[in-house]
C-alpha cells in the first residue's frame, strides 16, 4: 500500500504550471517537525493536479499549514554535474487540507479534493 498523509508548514510559494492539454500542476515543499523541537524538520516535495493545484495556487502561500494526502512517487535525474543518478521522493496529492486560517475576503470552501482521473 501506498499512501502518505503529512500536516506541516509550507516552504515557497505554490509554483503552477499549466499544460496544453489543459491540466494544472502545482509544486511546493512542506516541513513536517519530528518529535524533538531541536530536531530539524523533514521536507517533503508535494505535486497537486487539476482542481486542488488552482486551490493551492489561491490560497497556499509560504508559512501556511496544511495538511496533504496521496502517494509516494520516486523522481529520478541524471545529475548534470556528476552523471550520477539522483532522485527524491514526492508526495503525489489527491487531497489538501487548508489548516491555518481563510483570508477575510473568502467565502468558499478551504479544502479540495480531487479524483484519481486527475492523476
Amino acid at each position: 500500500m501506498n499512501s502518505a498523509n503529512i500536516v506541516g508548514r509550507v516552504g515557497q510559494n505554490p509554483e503552477l504550471r499549466y499544460f496544453e492539454s489543459g491540466r494544472v500542476l502545482a509544486k511546493f515543499s512542506v516541513a513536517v517537525n519530528r518529535n524533538s523541537r531541536s530536531d530539524q524538520p523533514n521536507w517533503f516535495a508535494v505535486e497537486l493536479w487539476g482542481k486542488t493545484a488552482e486551490v493551492a495556487a489561491n490560497y497556499v502561500q509560504k508559512g501556511s499549514t496544511v495538511g496533504v494526502s496521496g502517494s509516494f512517487k520516486l523522481d529520478e535525474w541524471i545529475d548534470p554535474n556528476t552523471g550520477e543518478i539522483r532522485s527524491r521522493p514526492v508526495i503525489k496529492g489527491r487531497r489538501l487540507e487548508l489548516l491555518g486560517s481563510k483570508p477575510a475576503d473568502s467565502d468558499s470552501d478551504t479544502s479540495s479534493t480531487s479524483s484519481p482521473n486527475d492523476f
